[in-house]
């Protein structure tokens, strides 16, 4: 299961998804679900996508090939949002049936996948759309300023309470944040981390993108420090793990390192303690809890 949401207020969009994706109750996976299209000075989008995941890689690769060969239709020479969305919309009906006839003796697998597209064109607002299976769209309006995808339900009551077109982008990234975590925690099909992505009017680039990670005995979830990496080592996992650290310079994609597995928090980022005591306290208080069987020492 899935969940994304889009918000449009009047200052830009903001754009919010988890990650976790599953084929079976013990196949769960990490995937992106959120995938950015930039052009400076012409245009920036973002897609986020609920449904099946190949047909979901599979758009996403056709997107990026029409652009960088400025195909005829491609997101790169847009002169309407609104086409934009049609042509996507297009493009996903034809990913659904090449999944479809990709999948030899599957019988009734279902490969189709529902959209949140939103972006800016230059000369144009910013604009928010749901692309249903069927290639047919609906935008985001005023009265309603978001668009929901996936497991839905839970995260909506704070949307309603919070958001209207006035609403700060900050407060709506903050607003987004808390839909989705209200989601993880009443479903375990919806899950860490979460992808962010924010487009304030008129920029015509994504001017914050990161991914949230889970809290661990060292820092709370979403706490930024300032520290630095020293690498004498490359890991390789077996298995998906969530990341210790979303690290990057301003103005750079963010990268992923280390891993929190319950009690144990692994990094290459330094952290001075003294510039971070609360982390200290943090973990003592974690250490000082925990109840693993092993006899007390003195």
């Amino acid at each position: 299961m899935t969940y994304c949401v889009g918000i449009e207020v009047d200052e830009g969009l903001v754009f919010a998804a988890d990650t976790r994706t599953n084929a079976s109750l013990d196949d769960v996976r990490v995937h992106r679900k959120l995938h950015v299209f930039e052009y400076p000075g012409q245009a920036a989008y973002v897609l986020m996508a609920a449904g099946n995941l190949a047909t979901t890689q599979l758009l996403v690769s056709r997107l990026g090939r029409d652009a960088g060969e400025r195909r005829t239709p491609n997101l790169r020479d847009m002169t309407h949002l609104f086409e934009a969305a049609e042509y996507v919309g297009q493009l996903l009906v034809d990913s659904q049936v090449h999944s479809s006839h990709s999948e030899h003796g599957h019988d009734g697998v279902n490969t189709q996948a529902t959209l949140i597209f939103g972006g800016q064109i230059a000369g144009e607002r910013p604009g928010l759309y749901m692309i249903y299976p069927l290639g047919n769209a609906i935008a985001a309006s005023p009265e309603t300023p978001y668009l929901q995808i996936g497991e839905s339900k839970y995260g909506k009551p704070i949307l309603d309470r919070i958001l209207s077109p006035a609403t700060h982008l900050e407060d709506a990234a903050r607003t987004a944040i808390v839909s989705l975590d209200s989601t993880i925690r009443s479903n375990l099909s919806v899950g860490l981390p979460i992808d962010l992505a924010l487009l304030r009017d008129g920029e015509l680039r994504i001017g914050q993108q990161l991914r949230l990670g889970a809290d661990s005995a060292l820092y709370a979830e979403g706490q930024r420090v300032t520290g630095h990496e020293f690498h004498r080592t490359t890991v390789q996992f077996d298995a998906p793990v969530q990341s210790a650290w979303i690290m990057g310079r301003t103005g750079e994609h963010p990268a992923s390192d280390g891993a929190v597995d319950v009690g144990v928090h692994a990094s290459y980022l330094h952290t001075h303690p003294a510039a971070q005591p609360h982390a200290v306290r943090r973990f003592v208080e974690h250490a000082a809890g925990y109840h693993g069987g092993v006899d007390d020492a003195h």
